[in-house]
């Protein structure tokens, strides 16, 4: 048993973020400022798309996206159920109603078969993820959004790094959006990053955004009514350190990834990571854990408590949009919507991942995952 508590995920600071902090903290100006730009320049030069946008979080950054595109009540917006972050909350924010569509058995990202299935002439974006750090099908979707003439909405949040078609995530939606909150690699504390190349969109989002000091007297940006959802100058300084390290980030995060797979390649049944054709590489945003299906939502929910007791974090991965509340007291959604999601979900088990984390804690979390999964009764299950 450890002595110290092993957290489910921890930002990777060094000196120079630290350092960059302090300097903010001695300047006058601490929002709307020139990190924020400079910030905002460096991550569309990363991509290699025509702008980026910081908002103060993925959410908020669907929802601006949703005005700025005209989508409102009475229109549809086409997601899945299943991710980390919760991003299609902002699709009920808009007044539109999310057609939550279900998942690709091994990928867990957005299935096009599925997408197709519930396009409508309602139909006026879908929102796509790359779940876990793995990259959609974009180039089905791609073709899906334009037989429709939807949006294409890129959900990035989990998945910065990554690869497609010999392409980085982030260049395949009409826009993109990602998160830089924790637990993602690139963490600012609250913050996140819009990327377009629609010159038109993206002047709409920026007004939508934050109204600048010098706009305030304007006739033109003025007729737009802005939400206060742009990033402060400290949270801007933390991106752009942490952008020059995102290579060094991401492989500190590939030798945790290598600990866990010669670890729990010898408890059986559990599922090994699936990477998809037409996927180049990908980075994990937690490391998850698939079990048998031996195993319940209850005895999976058992095993995270056993961990804990362990002092271990663990956590479901996750719990679908459209079993929550709201989206069956609103939606009409129920349990059996969405089978491929359910299955996979009650499942999925997110271990502790980040840069701090040693090889003798990985050793200990997956020998302690093994004993829990025989103290709920499971025993060695069989991924199918």
């Amino acid at each position: 048993m450890t002595d110290n508590w092993i957290a489910l995920t921890d930002p990777d600071y060094t000196a120079a973020e630290i350092s960059a902090v302090q300097t903010v903290l001695g300047r006058s100006q601490q929002v709307n400022g020139p990190l924020t730009e400079a910030f905002e320049s460096a991550f569309a030069a990363y991509l290699g798309r025509r702008h980026a946008i910081a908002v103060s979080s993925g959410t908020l950054g669907v929802l601006l996206v949703l005005k700025a595109a005209g989508i409102k009540t009475g229109d549809e917006v086409i997601a899945p159920a299943y991710g980390w972050h919760q991003c299609a909350h902002a699709i009920s924010w808009s007044g539109a109603s999310p057609v939550l569509a279900d998942i690709d058995y091994w990928s867990q990202t957005l299935s096009p078969d599925k997408v197709e299935a519930r396009l409508s002439e309602r139909t006026k974006a879908i929102l796509a993820a790359n779940t876990n750090g793995h990259p959609a099908d974009w180039n089905r979707l791609r073709a899906l959004a334009a037989q429709s003439g939807a949006l294409l909405i890129e959900d990035a949040t989990e998945s910065i790094g990554s690869r497609y078609a010999g392409a980085l995530v982030g260049s395949f939606g009409d826009v993109a959006i990602f998160d830089f909150s924790q637990p993602a690699v690139i963490c600012c504390g609250q913050a996140a990053m819009i990327v377009t190349d629609d010159d038109t969109l993206a002047l709409k989002l920026r007004h939508y955004r934050k109204r600048r000091r010098d706009e305030i007297g304007s006739l033109t940006a003025t007729l737009r009514t802005p939400l206060d959802a742009g990033i402060s100058e400290m949270a801007a300084a933390l991106g752009l350190i942490q952008l020059q390290r995102l290579p060094e980030l991401l492989a500190n995060r590939k030798q945790v990834e290598v600990w866990y797979q010669a670890q729990i390649s010898s408890f059986e049944g559990i599922k090994p990571p699936y990477i998809a054709p037409g996927v180049d590489e990908v980075h994990w945003f937690l490391y998850t854990m698939h079990l048998g299906t031996r195993f319940s939502a209850s005895s999976r929910d058992a095993l995270v408590d056993d961990l804990e007791t362990e002092l271990v974090e663990a956590a479901a991965y996750c719990r679908p949009l459209h079993l929550q509340r709201a989206y069956i007291e609103q939606y009409g959604y129920r349990k059996g919507k969405l089978p491929v999601t359910e299955k996979v979900a009650d499942r999925a088990i997110a271990l502790p991942f980040h840069a701090h984390i040693t090889e003798d804690e990985i050793a200990f979390i997956v020998k302690t995952a093994k004993d829990a999964s025989i103290n709920v009764g499971a025993g060695a299950a069989i991924y199918l």
